[in-house]
């Protein structure tokens, strides 16, 4: 199934990878859906030379005409931190880690990676809004959006050219990536799509905390929880505290209940970059030894320090002073 590393791509050699590549920010542009689905067709080229990559093409422009408003019975995407970057995010880290699982010596079809790709771009297809929809943001669907994407997927099985097996396995994949749903409960078809749903669980996970403006879109997903009435957050800065508790809960949910998954990062990095580092976790780090930083900071304000693409501005200007901690 699997093939050789592409020993033509200079970027193979670690000899080769320059030094401040060994950010994960900078091996592809992840403010383009182009750029991150191009990336995904050269891993499926290493994982297939022959792979068919014309049905996911076809997936992932449905998937960027649903968020950019293309499609009749649906509003663009008018949320901001689950939004078509997140999708993409997930998608990109979906398919390295099926690499690197492949890599690991497991085994899937071509269909069965065209199925965790397609969950990876529909996981959250629910916070979509419908055209006659005209109340709030799609956000007020934060609670039930996984059951919402999972119906999504189920009325566009035909656009999807997904069978009836399909359905199901898809639907159970995207239960999985609910943080409120027991895992281990989720009655998969087969082991193999049970891995696939953990691939995906793990994916969505780590595509969101290993993004390099997290924190900054952090603020954005307070607003969403706001709307939507989840959970008891005094303000953004509460949230901000709340969220290294977070940092703690992944870490276990990674660890017990995705068995680790997310090591099948380290050998597509081999691979692909010539990296041998698995740069989500180094990023993910990173990330919450800076919250702490500027948490345990009592002389700096935390929005001078979150910095990061102007998205703290971005936030002011969208929900004004709501929501303010300091």
């Amino acid at each position: 199934m699997t093939s050789p590393p592409d020993n033509n791509n200079s970027s193979n050699s670690s000899e080769k990878v320059p030094l401040d590549t060994r950010q994960l920010s900078t091996l592809v542009d992840m403010e383009s859906p182009e750029a991150v689905h191009d990336e995904v067709l050269h891993i499926l080229g290493l994982i297939n030379t022959e792979f068919d990559t014309a049905a996911l093409s076809r997936v992932f422009r449905f998937t960027v005409d649903l968020f950019e408003g293309q499609l009749q019975e649906y509003k663009a995407c008018n949320t901001y931190y689950h939004n078509l970057r997140h999708t993409t995010d997930t998608y990109l880290a979906m398919a390295r880690l099926l690499h690197g699982a492949l890599l690991s010596g497991e085994d899937f079809r071509d269909r069965e990676i065209l199925l965790g790709l397609t969950g990876a771009l529909m996981h959250d297809s629910g916070m979509i809004q419908e055209s006659c929809d005209s109340e709030g943001t799609g956000a007020k669907h934060t609670q039930d959006h996984v059951q919402l994407s999972m119906d999504f997927v189920t009325k566009h099985a035909a656009s999807l050219h997904l069978n009836d097996q399909e359905i199901t396995d898809l639907r159970d994949m995207i239960l999985g990536t609910d943080l409120m749903v027991d895992f281990a409960a989720i009655n998969f078809s087969s082991s193999r799509v049970e891995l696939m749903g953990k691939i995906l669980g793990t994916a969505d996970l780590i595509a969101q905390m290993a993004d390099r403006t997290y924190l900054e879109k952090l603020l954005f997903l307070y607003h969403e929880f706001r709307e939507a009435e989840v959970g008891n957050f005094k303000n953004e800065v509460d949230f901000l505290h709340q969220t290294l508790n977070f940092f703690e809960i992944s870490a276990k949910r990674f660890n017990e209940t995705l068995d680790n998954i997310c090591h099948h990062m380290l050998p597509h990095f081999k691979a692909r970059w010539g990296i041998n580092e698995n740069l989500y976790i180094h990023s993910v780090e990173n990330q919450r030894k800076f919250l702490e930083k500027i948490l345990a900071d009592k002389n700096t304000s935390i929005y001078q320090e979150l910095k990061r693409s102007n998205i703290v501005q971005m936030v002011r200007q969208k929900y004004g002073k709501t929501g303010l901690g300091e």
